[in-house]
């Protein structure tokens, strides 16, 4: 409960800070070497001070070797862009923490909001070496339709693309699945990003009939004079979720026509009221006797532990713990806390969330070591599916983690992109820069899950039946793993 208060109240000085003015705002102005140097400097202190995962992946030396190279490389200005993607994005994407990223400043952010920028026109999926198209700006072409294979773009093989784009993200040790479904959303801005913008690119791809041809492709450019908004397969999701009720773009239950089993789609951890859900739903599924239960976690990027916790007590078989230690490097953000959002209440909340223990660091004994027990009242028996994929990410990975093995419960799916062994997390804030006013996300504990000695360092976590991406799904678009486990409840019903 003290987590939830002092959340709320973070949530609360934010909502009534000041906004400032983007009116101004000059995407090409440029940093000068001091400035630049000075931010780069206070990234790299206030993480060897504050980060709690910083040698987690990589050692000291490692580190250093790549503060130091990326110093060097400020010797002329650059754009807040410029700093951002070949500067700062590859260093922090060395932490290996997946939630320590660098983002555009906020002013970035409002002045582009809405904007149609110039791209390599395809969004492409990538898996297990294929890379195909999901969709096209160019509504003209004729040649580059949902599910073309492409093997190279500019010569540059599509294995060698995705290689080098996952060097500028975010992740949990090496689990690349969370950046797939990134790069797949988000594929002709990181292109523009991370290799530049040409003019025409030559495109290897595969015909109908599986041979392999080559064309070029124009530089994708919006009409000045279009007022029309070109929407991306993520946002065109977005704008479909507003016509359902608000707290259903967070969590739903829907029983089968069949009334053979029940699907509870769960899309965060953070939103929609979920102990009054939870408590409703298992009651409602206790009372029309519904024993097979699919909990859908794919699109579950985390939220607050005491809401996967809840879950667990009313899905686990046994009693158990779901962290070895969470704990903090600070107790504070000094001398930095000027330059954090709320830097002021979130030392307060360090200091109050947290105690020293003989290893010299700060312990949220609220949640560690803490055994969870099966809740008594509509406590779920029946047989569990959980869906997991690589955005099933922090609290929904602590949950995978905690009821992964145990009787009648079956992971689904594709490896997670939140870590297997840990990550950071419980409490996460920004750093905003001086000069450029980039935002360093980073956790401020360090969450070492229960049993973590068992499991491969550096993976996220595997699932019991692994589904795939297929091509035929992506290309007749429909949902292969739910098929999969609605599947694998008929079966053991005719049984």
């Amino acid at each position: 409960m003290r987590f939830r208060f002092f959340t709320l109240c973070l949530i609360l000085i934010y909502n009534c800070s000041c906004t400032s003015t983007y009116n101004n705002y000059n995407p090409q102005k440029k940093f000068d070497k001091n400035q630049l140097q000075q931010d780069f400097t206070l990234v790299r202190n206030v993480l060897e001070k504050i980060h709690p995962n910083l040698y987690w992946y990589l050692p000291k030396d490692s580190m250093d070797m790549y503060f130091n190279a990326g110093y060097k490389y400020l010797k002329d200005s650059m754009t807040e862009q410029d700093f951002n993607w070949k500067i700062m994005a590859p260093i922090v994407h060395q932490i290996h923490c997946g939630h320590t990223s660098i983002r555009l400043s906020e002013h970035y952010e409002k002045w582009a909001k809405n904007k149609v920028f110039a791209s390599f026109p395809l969004y492409l999926k990538y898996w297990n070496d294929t890379m195909a198209v999901i969709a096209n700006l160019d509504t003209t072409d004729r040649i580059f339709k949902r599910g073309t294979i492409i093997k190279s773009i500019n010569k540059i093989p599509a294995n060698k693309i995705i290689n080098k784009m996952l060097m500028y993200l975010p992740e949990d040790g090496y689990a690349h699945n969370v950046n797939y479904i990134r790069i797949s959303n988000n594929f002709p801005a990181l292109h523009r990003n991370i290799f530049g913008l040409s003019r025409t690119y030559n495109v290897e791809y595969l015909d109908s009939l599986g041979t392999k041809k080559s064309t070029i492709l124009k530089l994708f450019e919006p009409k000045s004079d279009s007022t029309k908004t070109i929407l991306t397969p993520k946002q065109k999701l977005a704008k479909d979720s507003i016509k359902l009720k608000r707290n259903e773009q967070y969590r739903s239950l829907k029983i089968d026509s069949s009334g053979k089993f029940a699907i509870m789609q769960l899309n965060t951890f953070s939103n929609g009221g979920l102990r009054f859900f939870f408590r409703k739903s298992f009651k409602t599924l206790k009372r029309k006797n519904i024993n097979n239960l699919i909990i859908d976690l794919r699109n579950n990027g985390g939220g607050y532990i005491f809401n996967s916790n809840l879950l667990i007590k009313y899905i686990s078989r046994t009693p158990v713990l779901v962290a070895d230690s969470i704990y903090s490097k600070a107790k504070s953000l000094k001398p930095f806390t000027h330059h954090f959002k709320m830097g002021t209440i979130t030392s307060l909340g360090l200091s109050f969330m947290s105690k020293r223990k003989q290893n010299g660091f700060y312990h949220d004994n609220q949640y560690e070591n803490q055994i969870l027990l099966p809740k008594n009242r509509n406590h779920y028996n029946g047989k569990v599916y959980v869906l997991i994929s690589g955005p099933t990410f922090s609290a929904s990975t602590l949950f995978a983690n905690a009821v992964k093995g145990q009787s009648g419960i079956r992971l689904l799916g594709e490896e997670t992109g939140g870590g297997w062994y840990g990550n950071g997390g419980v409490l996460i804030q920004d750093l905003v820069l001086p000069n450029t006013k980039l935002r360093l996300r980073m956790p401020l504990f360090k969450v070492v899950q229960y049993n973590h000695k068992t499991t491969n360092f550096g993976l996220g976590i595997p699932p019991d039946i692994y589904v795939p991406t297929s091509y035929d799904a992506l290309i007749k678009s429909y949902d292969k793993k739910m098929r999969v486990a609605q599947s694998l409840i008929m079966q053991s019903l005719e049984k």
